[in-house]
């Protein structure tokens, strides 16, 4: 079992607030989201589990200025590591649509019991099963190293405590993905941390 993941998703983005679906795309950070990386790494600074952690991102634009954002905070400022791995789901031909966009296109979508499957169903998006594939192949790897800031994605984030903790597919994807929250992975079991994302910094 792994020492230790902090897991982190990208703060707000400019399509988050639109309910834009980025998956491959991308989009920059809002001022609110840039605020969120800066607390997330003021509280990661503090914990003695990122102390010598490694930090490793997404290759998607948001993710990666997320963690340029959050190194300065750690004490020893160590070099940023992008793994595809955690690269976000792609949507296929609904990547860049809003929900509505998808709603009048699919009627039905976001209902029911299948609606958090709803990525999983997008016209050439990737299914659970290469998506998870790819997830669990980085956890697995991961366990090599002790203590490890992970910056990422909505669904990336859902997938990977699903596995970490062994829940069932769909309880995994109905995990909240909160943009002013850390998840410390540890001993098999996941503790969420609660950033103040817009407090002003102590001195």
């Amino acid at each position: 079992m792994i020492g230790c993941i902090l897991l982190v998703r990208h703060g707000e983005t400019e399509w988050n607030l639109e309910r834009r679906i980025q998956g491959r795309f991308d989009s920059p950070l809002t001022s609110r989201g840039e605020a969120q990386a800066q607390a997330v790494g003021r509280l990661l600074g503090k914990l003695p589990e990122a102390a010598s952690a490694r930090i490793v991102a997404s290759p998607l634009r948001r993710a990666m200025r997320t963690a340029e954002i959050i190194r300065p905070h750690l004490a020893a400022v160590a070099d940023l590591v992008i793994d595809d791995r955690l690269r976000e789901i792609s949507a296929g031909a609904w990547d860049g649509l809003t929900f509505r966009d998808i709603e009048q296109l699919s009627p039905g979508t976001f209902d029911g019991d299948g609606r958090y499957e709803w990525n999983f169903r997008a016209p050439g998006g990737e299914t659970y099963d290469s998506f998870a594939a790819r997830v669990a192949e980085w956890l697995s790897e991961a366990a090599a190293a002790p203590f490890v800031i992970a910056v990422t994605h909505g669904v990336v984030s859902r997938v990977l405590r699903g596995l970490y903790a062994g829940l069932p597919r769909e309880a995994a994807l109905a995990l909240p993905v909160p943009q002013d929250k850390v998840f410390l992975l540890r001993g098999g079991l996941i503790e969420e941390i609660q950033v103040r994302a817009l407090d002003a910094e102590t001195p």
